[in-house]
């Protein structure tokens, strides 16, 4: 199943939102923060709006513009 670009965009736009409000107040909240993070940088990659994602492959930060 693949993804639209649009929808994309409203996830990541929702990603964002959530990271603006967030406070760390424990390692919980520091998780989450780690885990939105990541989600951003793959939405970002699906989006076409460039940024660095994590390789599944290698453990290396690629451009997401070669992925």
């Amino acid at each position: 199943m693949t993804m639209s670009r649009r929808c994309a965009e409203t996830l990541l736009d929702l990603v964002e939102v959530k990271l603006s409000c967030i406070e760390i107040y424990d390692r919980e909240d520091k998780r989450e923060v780690a885990l939105l993070q990541t989600a951003r940088q793959e939405l970002l990659a699906i989006s076409g709006r460039g940024g660095e994602v994590l390789s599944m492959d290698s453990g290396k930060r690629v451009s997401a513009v070669a992925c």
